[in-house]
């Protein structure tokens, strides 16, 4: 599992803090460059990405990140 931060997320993925923020809580959802990006960096298929599970809303494409 990874153990990011959020900033440490956005930092790697080139978005803000808040675009992660964002992406986590349901409001935003990924272009698919971003998309790539998240599956490259979680090592998982770009369809896991947009996988929906759970509550609506609940974004699934990657591990939780610490709130720091």
């Amino acid at each position: 599992m990874h153990d990011l931060t959020q900033e440490a997320l956005a930092d790697q993925l080139h978005v803000t803090r808040q675009t992660v923020v964002s992406i986590e809580n349901g409001r935003y959802d990924p272009s698919l460059p971003l998309a790539f990006r998240i599956a490259n960096l979680f090592n998982v298929k770009i369809e896991d990405v947009f996988l929906c599970e759970g509550e609506p809303g609940e974004f699934h494409g990657y591990p939780p990140v610490s709130k720091k």
